[in-house]
C-alpha cells in the first residue's frame, strides 16, 4: 500500500509542475527515440547490403581477370583477355564440390523496339547462370544449351527494360534490336530491385554467351566466371583448388602474381555484415549519449525538488517517516520520469523511423531488442541519477528541515 501511495504522490508532484516535468523528460524522450531510430537505420543498411549480396547467389565464387596485391587491384599486361571459356570448362570438370559454373561477358548497348530505345547492360551467359544468380523467369523461358550451341539471337530481359520498351504489353515473342541486330525475346525476369550500391538489377538484357562473344563483342575470352559451391564449408577449399588449377593452365611460375582474382562472396558478406553491425552500434552509441544528458536533467530536477520540499520532508520525518521511506519516495519519482519518458521516447523513435523510411529514402528495420534495451536503459537512468537527490532528502535533519524557509 505504501508503494502505491508513493507512486500516487510522485505523479501528483510531477503534475503540479507540468512544464518542468515535460522539459525534464525531453532528454529521455529524445535519447530513447534517437537510439531506436538510429539502430533501425543501421539495421536497414545491414539488411539491404546482405540481401543485395545474397541476390548475387549463394555460396558463390567469382573469377575475374587481373591480379591483386597489397596496394589494391591492378591488371597485369594483357590479363583482361586471359580467362577463356576453356577455363570455365576445366573448373567444371576437374574441381569437386561445385554445383554450377557460368562464364559471362557483358557490355552496354542501346536496345531498340520500334521508336522506343533504352540503354542497358547486355550479359552473355550460359544456362547455369539462372541457378547461380537465383533468377526466376516470370514469363517465357531462359537461355538453353541449344541457344548456346547455335548462337541464337534470343534474349531474356529484366522488368525495367520491358517497361521502358513495351509499357504494359507482353514482350515475349517480340523483336528488339541490340547493336542494330534483331533478337527475339523469349522471357521476362522476376524483379530483383536495387542492389546495395543503388544499381537497378532489373535493367538487364541476357543473351547466350556464344552469341555475345561472336555476334556482339567479337571476342574469344570471358569477363568473369561465376561458380556456385555445393556448401559453405567447402568455399575456402574450392577457392584454393581453383587458384591452383588456373595457375597451372595459365603457366604462372612460382613467385609471379596471378593474372586472375577469385572473390569469395561469402567472405564478402561476412565482412560487410561485421562492418554494418559496427556502424549500427556506433550510431546507437552516439544516440545513447543524449540518454546520459537526460539522466543528468533528472538529477538536476530532483535536486530542485528536494530543495523546494525541504519543509515537507521535515514534517514527514517528524511524523515518523524513516530514511527508507524518504529514499523510496524520491527514487520512485525519478523512476516515474524515466518510465514515462521511455514510453514517449519509444513512440517518438517508431515515428522517426517511419518518417526516415518515407521521406529519407532509407530502409529502416525496427526490432524488439533496441526498444526493450533503450526503454530499460531509460528506467535505469532515472533510478541511477535519482539516488543522490533521494539520499540527500533522506539524510535531512528534521529540525533543520522544519526551519527551512
Amino acid at each position: 500500500m505504501l508503494f502505491n501511495e508513493s507512486v500516487r504522490i510522485a505523479i501528483t508532484a510531477l503534475l503540479s509542475n507540468k512544464l518542468r516535468s515535460i522539459l525534464t523528460m525531453l532528454g529521455i524522450i529524445i535519447g530513447v527515440g534517437a537510439v531506436i531510430a538510429m539502430i533501425s537505420v543501421g539495421m536497414g543498411v545491414q539488411k539491404k547490403v546482405t540481401s543485395s549480396i545474397a541476390s548475387l547467389g549463394s555460396n558463390m565464387l567469382i573469377v575475374t581477370p587481373g591480379s591483386t596485391n597489397s596496394g589494391g587491384v591492378r591488371s597485369a599486361a594483357g590479363s583482361n583477355e586471359k580467362l577463356k571459356l576453356d577455363d570455365a570448362e576445366a573448373i567444371k570438370n576437374h574441381i569437386k564440390n561445385i554445383d554450377y559454373v557460368s562464364p559471362t561477358v557483358n557490355s552496354s548497348y542501346q536496345i531498340v523496339n520500334g521508336n522506343q530505345n533504352w540503354n542497358s547492360s547486355v550479359y552473355g551467359v550460359t544456362p547455369e547462370y539462372m541457378a547461380i544468380r537465383s533468377l526466376t523467369v516470370s514469363t517465357g523461358s531462359f537461355i538453353t544449351q541449344n541457344d548456346l550451341n547455335t548462337r541464337n539471337r534470343v534474349a531474356v530481359i529484366g522488368t525495367t527494360v520491358a517497361t521502358n520498351l513495351f509499357g504494359t504489353a507482353n514482350p515475349v515473342g517480340k523483336i528488339i534490336r541490340v547493336n542494330n541486330s534483331p533478337y527475339r525475346i523469349i522471357g521476362i525476369l522476376e524483379s530483383k530491385g536495387q542492389s546495395s550500391m543503388g544499381q537497378d538489377q532489373d535493367d538487364v538484357v541476357i543473351v547466350p554467351l556464344t552469341t555475345a562473344q561472336e555476334r556482339l563483342l567479337g571476342i574469344t575470352y570471358v569477363r568473369s566466371i561465376n561458380i556456385q559451391v555445393s556448401s559453405v564449408d567447402k568455399m575456402d577449399q574450392v577457392q584454393g583448388e581453383i587458384e591452383t588449377l588456373l595457375r597451372q593452365r595459365h603457366r604462372i611460375v612460382s613467385g609471379k602474381d596471378d593474372d586472375f582474382t577469385v572473390r569469395n562472396l561469402t567472405s564478402l558478406m561476412q565482412t560487410m555484415t561485421d562492418t554494418t553491425t559496427m556502424l549500427t552500434l556506433f550510431l546507437g552509441s552516439i544516440a545513447a549519449i543524449s540518454l546520459i544528458v537526460g539522466g543528468i536533467g533528472i538529477m538536476n530536477i530532483m535536486m530542485v525538488s528536494v530543495t523546494e520540499r525541504t519543509r515537507e520532508i521535515g514534517i514527514r520525518k517528524a511524523l515518523g517517516a524513516t530514511f527508507r521511506n524518504i529514499m523510496t519516495q524520491f527514487l520512485i519519482e525519478s523512476v516515474v520520469i524515466g518510465v514515462i519518458g521511455g514510453v514517449l521516447g519509444v513512440l517518438f523513435g517508431l515515428g522517426a523511423s517511419e518518417a526516415i523510411a518515407k521521406f529519407g529514402k532509407f530502409n529502416t528495420v525496427v526490432t524488439l531488442a533496441p526498444i526493450l534495451i533503450s526503454f530499460g536503459f531509460s528506467v535505469g537512468i532515472g533510478l541511477f541519477f535519482g539516488i543522490y537527490p533521494a539520499r540527500k532528502a533522506a539524510l535531512l535533519d528534521p529540525i533543520e528541515a522544519l526551519r527551512y524557509e
